[in-house]
């Protein structure tokens, strides 16, 4: 049981990172098509992104959609899987309410790891705990790496730094689209261990356009257990309403809300 506890402990601080990297989504799409590599500077790439970052805030007032998260460890001391569904349902600037319509699997992965990440996701739209994951330039360095063409479209590949050993923040690199300034994938790992009984953890989000809006499809992760074994974790995004949504006047500000 103390191994277990130690598997769910260390799983929960991983889905924590998870929840706390989602609010890189849902950007307003009314900039020009760009050729990034000849256009802009690694500066003028983040300030961009930081830009519809706050743009962000005012434009997307509500969505629904469904999640499936599933969640599997084999390996020592044996394995284990679960399965839910949730129903969930966003507000601005930070109301979420989740609804789940099926469990399935592991009784103590469902009520320790499922069930504790979706009070954690509440927890972190707090505006002290949205400053503290923002991807801006308090809590990050930026690097411009290289480009890349997407099925998106173009993308600028910035590699991205944690200013501090926070386990909420992240390293890696992030693809960001060209003409809408919006992060379409992430490929990265914890700024700080989840857990010392995990080696190396891996999480990789990818996020597609609804109707003016970037939000998150998919969510990969994999943590190597010490004592040996592997944890996986995913989630699939499906379903997206936007229900309320802002309205912009020539000069791209918010005039209304439909």
């Amino acid at each position: 049981m103390k191994i277990h506890l130690h598997i769910g402990f260390l799983s929960a601080q991983l889905l924590m990172c998870v929840a706390a990297w989602q609010p890189a989504t849902a950007q307003p799409s009314n900039t020009p098509a760009i050729e990034p590599r000849t256009a802009l500077t690694s500066e003028q790439v983040v300030d961009k992104l930081i830009q519809r970052n706050l743009e962000r805030a005012q434009a997307l007032a509500a969505y629904q959609g469904t999640r499936i998260y599933r969640l599997e460890h084999h390996g020592f001391p044996g394995s284990r899987s679960a399965e839910m569904i949730v129903a969930v349902s966003y507000r601005s600037p930070g109301t979420k309410e989740f609804s789940i319509r099926s469990e399935k699997g592991s009784p103590f992965l469902i009520e320790k790891i499922f069930h504790k990440l979706l009070q954690s996701e509440k927890e972190a739209l707090t505006e002290e705990n949205q400053a503290r994951v923002a991807l801006n330039n308090d809590n990050y360095r930026f690097a411009l790496v290289g480009y890349e063409s997407m099925p998106t479209g173009p993308c600028f590949i910035l590699s991205v730094e944690p200013l501090t050993k926070n386990k909420l923040l992240y390293r890696g690199r992030i693809w960001v689209d060209a003409e809408d300034f919006a992060v379409v994938r992430i490929d990265a790992a914890p700024a700080k261990n989840p857990s010392f009984w995990t080696k190396e953890t891996r999480i990789e989000q990818a996020y597609a356009k609804v109707g003016d809006f970037w939000l998150p499809i998919s969510n990969r992760s994999s943590s190597a257990i010490r004592l040996g074994g592997q944890t996986y974790f995913t989630i699939d995004y499906q379903d997206y309403q936007i229900t309320a949504a802002a309205q912009f006047d020539a000069l791209g500000n918010v005039a209304g809300y439909r």
